[in-house]
């Protein structure tokens, strides 16, 4: 489920600056489970020492408070001018306008483009160029990618049952950084590989060639770190991802839901969303029948003051939060949970929250994901 929070980019002109070595990186095999993982469970070899780049987010909230929106990083395509652009671990590949790409009609067509983001019902339309990509964040950092694929969008068309659209040709209002993972094989689909920029800096390799940097980034309320290490790493609890039936790449992560304290628990996959405010929620009718209510706009949703509790890796045994359906007061809760009625299956996108409950780690070398909790803002 390719989700999507309100799409804009507002032309901001940044501080460019060198990249900054933290303490995030790479692995040495034999290396001891990073410090505060739970015991007994596989956890990823990473390199003590290695390096990693910090971008704050344009919109971090201040220290103490919780992120209620989704993040922004400055975003260059071609070397142009920076602009503000939604960093999406929903969806994979840069989406930007064509009109915000300099010399667009010189850059290397690879191939006609179309992305839907079911949440809001937007179809992106347009073409993939290849070009280099320079990410930038408050402090000064910036990492410039390899040559990737981009989709440059000239006109965007609305699904049928769009929730929030409007057809436009020529858009100038288009910017984001998507950078999931478990995508629904569309790395197999497009026939175009490497279309992840926080997983294609220089220093980072390829799945088969690895380098100095490991692949993989961690994300916090404030801004994310590129490049992994085993000090970056302390405290996470880690869940081992199977690998993607018929296809490259990493399931989904394992999860299991209850609802008003509901067993047993019904048990699927999770989709870590900073694209979204908003919570997508597909359960089976023993957990809802008699736990729903009609919202505003007449569909059902979570009966206010109804317990959800998520519950991660296979049969929930990794970490887990619950909030009150309806609470605005948790940070955690979502703005607004959506019921999406998909029989047979058991999903849920957590919506860029989570993060005020937990820092999340993508380890795309090892096939890892990862969850520290935090102290609530």
């Amino acid at each position: 489920m390719m989700s999507r929070f309100r799409l804009c980019a507002l032309m901001l002109a940044l501080t460019a600056g060198p990249a900054l070595a933290a303490p995030d990186g790479p692995a040495a095999p034999g290396m001891p489970a990073p410090e505060g993982a739970t015991p007994g469970v596989a956890a990823p070899d990473l390199v003590a020492g290695a390096k990693s780049v910090f971008l704050p987010y344009l919109n971090a909230p201040l220290a103490g408070s919780p992120l209620r929106h989704s993040p922004k990083l400055g975003l260059s395509v071609n070397g142009g001018r920076p602009i503000r652009a939604v960093m999406d671990t929903g969806s994979l590949g840069i989406v930007v306008s064509a009109r915000l790409i300099p010399e667009f009609d010189t850059l290397e067509v690879l191939k006609p483009g179309e992305l839907t983001y079911t949440s809001s019902g937007r179809i992106m339309k347009g073409v993939w160029v290849k070009a280099r990509v320079t990410l930038s964040g408050t402090n000064g950092a910036e990492v410039t990618t390899r040559p990737i694929p981009v989709l440059a969008v000239t006109h965007v068309e609305c699904t049928r049952t769009a929730r929030r659209c409007r057809p436009r040709a020529n858009p100038t209002g288009i910017a984001m950084i998507g950078v999931g993972f478990a995508r629904g094989g569309e790395v197999e689909k497009l026939g175009l590989a490497d279309r992840n920029a926080f997983l294609s800096l220089p220093g980072m390799g390829t799945a088969d060639a690895p380098a100095t940097m490991r692949r993989g980034y961690l994300v916090t309320r404030r801004g994310v770190y590129l490049g992994l290490s085993a000090e970056g790493a302390k405290g996470m609890d880690f869940i081992r991802l199977e690998k993607a039936q018929g296809r490259s790449g990493w399931a989904p992560t394992p999860v299991c839901l209850s609802l008003g304290g509901r067993a047993p628990a019904a048990c699927g996959t999770a989709l870590v969303d900073t694209g979204v405010t908003t919570m997508y929620l597909t359960l089976p009718p023993a957990q809802l029948t008699g736990q729903t209510q009609p919202n505003p706009a007449g569909v059902p949703t979570p009966t206010g003051g109804t317990t959800l509790r998520i519950a991660f890796g296979p049969g929930g045994s990794g970490p887990s939060y619950a909030f009150k359906a309806g609470d605005q007061t948790d940070p955690s809760a979502p703005h607004a949970i959506i019921l999406v009625n998909r029989p047979g299956t058991v999903f849920v996108n957590t919506s860029v929250r989570l993060l005020n409950r937990f820092d999340y780690l993508y380890d795309a070398d090892g096939g890892f994901v990862g969850f520290r909790p935090v102290a609530s803002p």
